[in-house]
């Protein structure tokens, strides 16, 4: 399904009979009408990002839902696309936490091989229809792949903006990891908790502490 240790480590969930119903669901729903990422992206974040390699994690809810944004990456729309608010303001706290100077692409990609899955809790939308692939069966495959990330001895920072990404911090119990927590960086909320929490710097600190390599938050590099 990946092509990396990923495979591996979420065996028991592609050989499972429920994921491979729930799956074929998805399949007919990409043939049927307009769903959002294109189907070679929809494992985007695992494939950028292995098991190995991941060092920090941002939990997204689900993909945007316009024409041409989503690629499977959390809070990231592909090269070309007009940034979206809440991406507009993690640069805003990135240039106010680390002096970066805000990117003028939206394609988060060099952050997933720098070692930051960008995981979505839903990982497909319908065109235009936000949440509208919320419970289907999702979130017990990305709820798992915290879970396994939990099981890691390396340090995995895992930040969380807003509620629904911090209720999945019931499954990170192992004390070598360090979990951010913040408002969401949406309008509605980023000027509530969100600005001014410095998570990129609490991140890079966390994981310098840790003998680990830091992540290089620049997009442009």
């Amino acid at each position: 399904m990946i092509g990396n240790d990923w495979d591996t480590k979420l065996n028991i969930i592609w050989g499972s009979v429920g994921f491979k119903k729930f799956y074929q669901g998805i399949e007919e729903e990409y043939k049927k009408k307009v769903i959002f990422p294109p189907k070679d992206y929809i494992f985007n974040a695992l494939k950028l990002t292995s098991f190995k390699n991941t060092k920090v994690v941002i939990v997204g809810q689900d993909p945007y839902h316009g024409e041409g944004e989503a690629h499977g990456l959390s809070f990231s729309v592909q090269e070309g696309i007009k940034i979206p608010p809440s991406l507009q303001n993690i640069y805003k706290e990135l240039e106010s936490d680390l002096g970066i100077t805000p990117a003028k692409t939206g394609d988060l990609t060099p952050w997933a091989k720098e070692g930051v899955l960008l995981l979505n809790s839903v990982l497909t939308v319908e065109k235009d229809k936000p949440a509208s692939h919320k419970n289907k069966g999702w979130e017990l495959l990305t709820d798992y792949i915290i879970k396994v990330l939990n099981t890691k001895e390396e340090p995995v920072v895992f930040i969380l903006w807003g509620n629904f990404a911090k209720s999945k911090k019931i499954y990170i119990t192992n004390p070598n990891h360090f979990v951010i927590t913040s408002a969401h960086p949406s309008p509605f909320s980023a000027n509530y908790g969100f600005f001014g929490s410095k998570p990129f710097s609490k991140a890079n600190t966390y994981l310098k502490e840790k003998g680990q390599k830091e992540i290089n938050w620049n997009v442009e590099k």
